[in-house]
């Protein structure tokens, strides 16, 4: 599933105002990377991202990864994969989704839910999190198993 298309000055400014606000300067490597990780369409490993981007030092972009995470513009999706998988945070792009988990190769897909599942889940969270005298900012829902050709792969 791809991104819904914005305006790309419309994002920068969004990632130049988040990073302005941590005392961060919006260099032209960390520019590069979230255009990267706005090409991908999906939740992406370092290695994958920059795979067609020999010039693109790893070191560099672990630094920059990290900083673009604290300040809220890309979130990590941890997955049963040897490398966890980055994307633009849900706050930047305007874009709600959830995730798709293989525990076979790692793979990450996001999908959506129509709008009357979304708040059917949102009152059952909201009513696990009260009972719990708990103060729910968002949620985050993963599902996981194989993914076709991990399935298709082992015959399952």
């Amino acid at each position: 599933m791809g991104r819904p298309e914005r305006d790309a000055d419309q994002l920068h400014r969004e990632v130049r105002d988040r990073l302005k606000g941590a005392d961060q300067i919006y260099t032209s490597g960390r520019q590069r990377l979230i255009e990267m990780l706005d090409e991908s369409g999906r939740p992406i490993t370092i290695p994958e991202l920059l795979a067609p981007h020999p010039d693109v030092a790893l070191s560099s972009a672990y630094r920059n990864l990290a900083v673009l995470e604290q300040v809220g513009v890309v979130s990590r999706i941890v997955s049963g994969g040897e490398h966890a998988r980055f994307e633009l945070a849900e706050e930047v792009v305007g874009d709600h989704h959830h995730h798709l988990i293989c525990q076979s190769c790692g793979r990450v897909d996001d999908f959506t839910v129509p709008s009357s599942v979304e708040r059917t889940i949102e009152r059952a969270l909201a009513e696990a999190a009260s009972d719990s005298s708990f103060v729910a900012e968002s949620h985050r829902l993963d599902l996981v198993g194989t993914c076709g050709a991990c399935a298709t792969a082992t015959g399952t």
